[in-house]
């Protein structure tokens, strides 16, 4: 005698950040359940009421201070930002990260 074949539960999907960020240049995208956030760049971007984790999921990202320093981020680089910040996206495609918080 065989057992009964039980349903198998659906597989939940996967999101991915980068082609979610680039479906909606320019403006951050909430990710669902937590304070994640991604950002497609289209042109530098005011990161001035924004703190928390910056890391760079794609492309390349030069954060740029008012005190006149700068961060360029590679994909997998982040950054911690206290202060105020603008993003200018050095390749194409750039997408951001935040993980807001502090």
């Amino acid at each position: 005698m065989r057992p009964l074949a039980r349903p198998r539960a659906e597989v939940p999907q996967a999101l991915h950040f980068v082609r979610l960020a680039q479906g909606s240049p320019g403006q951050w995208v909430a990710l669902p359940g937590g304070t994640l956030r991604v950002l497609g760049l289209a042109g530098k971007t005011d990161g001035a009421g924004e703190r928390g984790w910056l890391l760079c999921l794609h492309g390349e990202v030069l954060l740029d201070f008012p005190d006149g320093n700068f961060v360029r981020l590679r994909p997998g680089e982040g950054y911690a930002s206290t202060g105020p910040w603008e993003a200018v996206p050095t390749r194409a495609g750039s997408v951001l990260l935040l993980v807001a918080g502090g």
